[in-house]
Parts: C-alpha cells; sequence; structure tokens
C-alpha cells in the first residue's frame, strides 16, 4: 500500500519521556502515529541497544552502558543464530528492550491512515558498534554481509506485525551515520556503501525509507531505492533544494519527502512561530518549483514532522510535546491554504 501524503503528521521515535503511557499517547496526536523509543526510561531503550538484541557477539554492559563486539563471542553464537533463522522472535523486538513496542501494538488503529516503526539501519550500526581491536564492525568482511542480512530480517519482522494493525504500515530505517559516509576519515566509500544499501534494501519489503537528521550526500541518497526520505529541513533548508534535479526524479518514482521543520532543540524552538516556520518551508517549496517540480505532485507526495529528535534541553518533555503540537497546527494551516481542504 502506497505511504500517504498530502502534508500529513508524524516524527520521530526517539523521545525524552520517561513516561510509557505519556509517550504513547503524545505519538498518537499524529496523523501517523509510532512506537516511542524512550532512551530515558532504561539503557535498553537506545536504539543501537534495541537493534543489537539477538546479535551474536554482542557485549552489552548494562552498569556501565556499552556496547561492543567480540569476535570470540560472534563465532561462539552465530551458530545458534543461523539454526534459528526462519524464527521472527529472534529478530523481533522483545519487551525486555522496549517498553512500548509491544503496548504500541495492543492498540487499535487500523483507521488512521498508516502506522509507523522503525530500526537502527545497518551503516550507522555498523559504525557504532566497535569490536575488541576498537574496529567499526562495519570494516569487517565476515561480519558485514551478515549484519546487512540481520537488520534486513528485523525491518521485515516489525513491518509484517504492524501491517497486521495497519494495511499502510511503513518502516524507518534511521541511518545519522550516512552524513559521515564520504567524509576521508570514514574508510567506507561511496562505491562499498552504495552496493550494500542496494543489498539491504533488496532484502527489505516495501514500503521502507530512510530517516537522518544530519547532511549527508542528497543525490546518493535520492537516488536509492525508497519509498520515504525524513529529513532534517529546517537545519538543511539552504542545501535540500540544491538538488532539485534528484529530488525530481524521487517524486516521480513516487517516493514520499518528510519535512522536518518543527525543531525541538529549546532556543531554536523558542525562537521561531509558526508564521516563520511556514514561510521556510513555502521558500524551499517555492524554490523547488521554480526549478520545474510540479508543486501539486510535491505536496501530495509530502508530510511534515519536527525537524529532529531531542534530549538534552531543560525542560525537554514540555519543550518536545509543544513542538508536536506545532507540527499539528503547522500542517493544518498548510493544508488549509495549499490543498483547500
Amino acid at each position: 500500500m502506497p505511504i500517504p501524503g498530502n502534508l500529513l503528521t508524524t516524527a520521530m521515535a526517539v523521545m525524552p519521556h520517561t513516561d510509557v503511557e505519556r509517550a504513547i499517547e503524545i505519538a498518537l496526536t499524529m496523523d501517523i502515529p509510532y512506537w516511542p523509543q524512550l532512551p530515558r526510561l532504561n539503557y535498553y531503550e537506545d536504539m543501537y541497544v534495541q537493534a543489537a538484541e539477538h546479535f551474536p557477539g554482542i557485549v552489552l554492559d548494562m552498569e556501565q552502558q556499552t556496547l561492543k563486539f567480540s569476535m570470540d563471542k560472534f563465532i561462539e553464537e552465530l551458530e545458534d543464530v543461523l539454526a534459528n533463522f526462519e524464527s521472527p522472535e529472534i529478530f523481533d523486538i522483545s519487551p525486555k528492550y522496549s517498553a512500548v513496542y509491544h503496548r504500541f501494538l495492543e492498540l487499535d488503529l487500523a483507521d488512521r491512515p498508516a502506522i509507523r516503526g522503525q530500526l537502527e539501519g545497518p551503516v550507522s550500526f555498523g559504525f557504532n558498534i566497535i569490536d575488541q581491536d576498537d574496529r567499526p564492525i562495519i570494516f569487517d568482511d565476515t561480519v558485514r554481509p551478515f549484519m546487512l542480512e540481520f537488520m534486513a530480517k528485523r525491518v521485515n519482522v516489525q513491518l509484517q506485525r504492524l501491517k497486521k494493525m495497519n494495511a499502510n504500515a511503513f518502516m524507518f530505517v534511521d541511518e545519522p551515520g550516512l552524513q559521515f559516509l564520504f567524509s576521508a576519515m570514514s574508510g567506507y566509500g561511496d562505491a562499498k556503501a552504495k552496493g550494500d544499501l542496494e543489498e539491504f534494501f533488496d532484502m527489505i519489503e516495501r514500503p521502507r525509507g530512510i530517516h537522518l537528521c544530519g547532511n549527508p550526500d542528497w543525490d546518493f541518497l535520492l537516488n536509492q531505492d525508497l519509498d520515504i526520505l525524513s529529513l532534517d529541513l529546517y537545519t538543511n533548508k539552504d542545501v535540500f533544494p540544491v538538488y532539485a534535479p534528484a529530488i525530481k526524479r524521487f517524486l516521480d518514482r513516487g517516493g514520499i519527502l518528510s519535512w522536518g521543520i518543527v525543531p525541538t532543540n529549546f532556543e531554536p524552538f523558542e525562537s521561531e512561530n509558526i508564521a516563520s516556520l511556514a514561510d521556510q518551508l513555502e521558500s524551499v517549496w517555492k524554490q523547488l518549483a521554480d526549478k520545474g517540480i510540479d508543486m501539486d505532485q510535491l505536496l501530495a507526495q509530502s508530510q511534515i514532522s519536527p525537524a529532529t529528535c531531542c534530549l538534552i534541553n531543560p525542560d525537554i518533555e514540555k519543550t518536545v510535546e509543544k513542538g508536536f503540537a506545532m507540527v499539528k497546527k503547522l500542517s493544518e494551516q498548510m493544508r488549509n491554504k495549499w490543498l483547500k481542504l
């Protein structure tokens, strides 16, 4: 089923709350709700830790809050994991690793235009998880192919569960690491990354997309076989329109853009209002229209969301909740203006 656009709202999964029910309540204020990740609740809620569940070789220290990898442990555990490779349980997220996911699965959301899940992507996971030699596992030619298949199965199992709740369910693959992919220090080049990401996306079911808050090579990303791209437009509003040809190709393939325009960091949030954010979003749309992108198509294939996750500011829960409320108000205003709803 297609992912809905028409300026509907969704948001990033990582939230600052420690109250599970409140986090779900706020997530449900979005047109397209999702299950929240709550790293301030406990370390199991960290997005990398959740993705690492059942991955062979993982060394998780809850007391020190560290997540590492051991090749010896990988070799020791790999056989058992492969023996259960067709079992959905090994790829799903257990109640221990998420206080919210299974509660979310109990909800009746069949009448929503869509629902969404998420999992940390293989590039970011591979860069973030360090082995016994202090080397990211993405550089290991033995571990990396297994990691791609393992993470693809995790995405598919979650998506299958969500589709039972709502036929329009889709997945974000969270890939903050993509913004570092093309730096000289990454040691993992664009050709290899392109091949690995194409292999990864070939293994996962549709609808599928990427969310990231950074500034990657947008041309590279827009040319991936994605159904939705979620981005921090608030930070990248001067950069993203430069890639109009790639954006047009993405839209012509049916892709959806989720415009992250409302900041949830305290200082930028306090400096903005509905009018200023509407001006910024419309300025980007006008630039794209001037470069040949059909405005009706653009609006029909757009969502509106917060710009980023936020876990660092004082009174953060109130700031994030105010940000979500502003997303809703901005969406309503823009839909009334542009879609005549």
